[in-house]
């Protein structure tokens, strides 16, 4: 993980691989961002003149390097896009230093230590930047074959240390600021790590002992249920969508405690460690990266370990539904009835969503403990992805105020989603002749019928909200930012704003 550090240095004298700085679109060129005066000042403050010389504008992620001037004691300047200068009086927004900062470590891989000169205005300013770092440092090369160093990154290893300059070492607001950049963004990155892994490697046995040593580590409760204990339970749907695999089923509890707590969060991940769509079978080029498909497991278990390491005053609960969806002789048929752990039954209309099922029966043991709220997260539907894209999730909810809350808190750590309804009239083409309902309705609007199929496996009284993060849980385009390719580890910094403001009594 690459180190971060506060630094009260100037930017001539510091012993570094690169200094980073920030330039801003403005309305008549590049300029040169606040935090980069000794950079600007060491080229006659004509920084920026030279900056749109080498074709620089100031765009969001672009970046220039040039040789360090004279006197610097690191060779390099590297200038980050940072989009529009900011309106009179205003400072650059957290997202855009964060992401700023991304695009920079990215592209510092392989130095050992770069000093980061961006827009620095109090200590929310530094956990972006060192989150954005942290963040874009991320690769996963476990796999690769790169000779001497098997971390490095295309052959290079991630930028080993980023020092902010103008931070304040002594000052408790930055210190905690940064500490929780370094939990969160951990945490975060080995939700991608997770995510990244081969289903080969990850299967629901391995993820479950993945959780249980982190547990041991973090001092976390944890329970896990194998397939003996979930049939004892009686839980259908897990079991139904895990009878195809060799590999059985698990359903873990991840138990985090404060003493000082007066609400208690449920969280809820969709842990499918790969979906064939069973024998539903999905067509071909939908199987590549279904891997994925247990992202909501990923960010269940980082947020519930970053609780733990940043000793939220609230209970966080985690529960991770982990199955493989595969078709064989004893795999779940179209038309099989399935009885629930809460009791109810479902006709099976179609194996591949099987999502759904894993978790009505985590949504209701969740339920059992009656928590204050409880969220699930899932990589639910490609209706989802369709009507919004694929860098936005969608949530839903039973609660309207509960949905706002989780809206705002996504937009304000940088992760696009956008609220969405539970139109009751979907709900009748749920209806079943056979079972209580079907885990399919109508088409048109399949990102929502979900949502209406899981709010059946709430109980009664409680707060709940459903994200749905098919589209941005996986990029499977170019990195952008501070987000990688392959495994994103979406909506942990969203769930971890929400354990925050629940802990200081900000949220119902």
């Amino acid at each position: 993980m690459t180190a971060l550090t506060l630094s009260t240095a100037a930017a001539p004298g510091l012993r570094a691989d690169a200094i980073v700085i920030g330039v801003a679109k403005g309305a008549k060129g590049p300029v040169v961002a606040p935090g980069a005066e000794a950079v600007d000042k060491a080229y006659d403050g004509k920084l920026a003149g030279v900056l749109e010389t080498l074709g620089a504008s100031g765009a969001e992620g672009e970046m220039t390097k040039l040789p360090a001037p004279s006197g610097f004691k690191a060779p390099l300047v590297l200038a980050v896009g940072l989009g529009a200068v900011p309106a009179k009086d205003a400072d650059y927004d957290t997202e855009s230093l964060r992401k700023a900062a991304g695009v920079a470590a990215r592209a510092l891989a392989g130095t050992k230590k770069a000093a980061f000169a961006l827009p620095l205005t109090d200590a929310a300013d530094a956990g972006a930047i060192g989150e954005g770092a942290l963040l874009g440092a991320y690769s996963f090369d476990a796999y690769k074959d790169n000779g001497k160093d098997p971390k490095a990154k295309n052959g290079k290893a991630p930028l080993a240390e980023v020092a902010l300059l103008g931070g304040k070492p002594r000052d408790k607001a930055y210190k905690a600021a940064i500490e929780r950049a370094a939990a969160v963004s951990e945490e975060l990155n080995r939700a991608r790590d997770l995510i990244n892994t081969p289903p080969n490697d990850l299967n629901p046995e391995a993820f479950a002992a993945v959780a249980q040593a982190a547990a041991k580590e973090h001092g976390i409760k944890v329970q896990v249920l194998d397939v003996k204990a979930l049939e004892k339970g009686g839980y259908g749907g897990i079991l139904g969508v895990g009878a195809g695999s060799a590999a059985g089923p698990r359903l873990v509890k991840l138990s985090y405690t404060s003493s000082k707590a007066k609400k208690h969060l449920a969280f809820v991940g969709k842990g499918i460690t790969y979906d064939s769509g069973g024998i539903s079978l999905k067509p071909a080029g939908h199987n590549e990266t279904m891997k994925c498909d247990m992202s909501g497991a990923a960010t269940v278990f980082a947020t519930v370990v970053a609780a733990a390491r940043l000793g939220l005053e609230v209970n966080v609960t985690g529960w991770l539904a982990l199955a493989e969806n595969m078709p064989s002789g004893s795999a779940t048929r179209p038309g099989d009835v399935l009885r629930m752990y809460s009791g109810k039954t479902v006709e099976v209309l179609n194996t591949d969503a099987e999502g759904r099922l894993v978790l009505a029966d985590a949504l209701w043991a969740a339920s059992q403990e009656k928590p204050d709220a409880i969220v699930d997260v899932a990589t639910l539907t490609g209706a989802m992805v369709l009507a919004l894209g694929n860098r936005t999730f969608g949530i839903m909810g039973n609660d309207d105020a509960f949905r706002s809350a989780l809206h705002e808190a996504a937009e304000e750590v940088g992760e696009p989603a956008w609220p969405m309804p539970l139109p009751e009239h979907l709900r009748k083409g749920m209806d079943s002749p056979t079972a209580d309902l079907a885990n399919m309705g109508e088409r048109m609007g399949g990102g929502l019928v979900a949502g209406l199929f899981l709010r059946e496996f709430v109980g009664e009284g409680i707060t709940w909200a459903h994200l749905d993060i098919a589209g941005p849980a996986f990029n499977e385009g170019g990195p952008f930012g501070y987000t990688p390719k392959g495994g994103t580890g979406t909506a942990v910094r969203t769930l971890v704003r929400i354990a925050e403001l629940t802990a200081a009594g900000d949220l119902g």
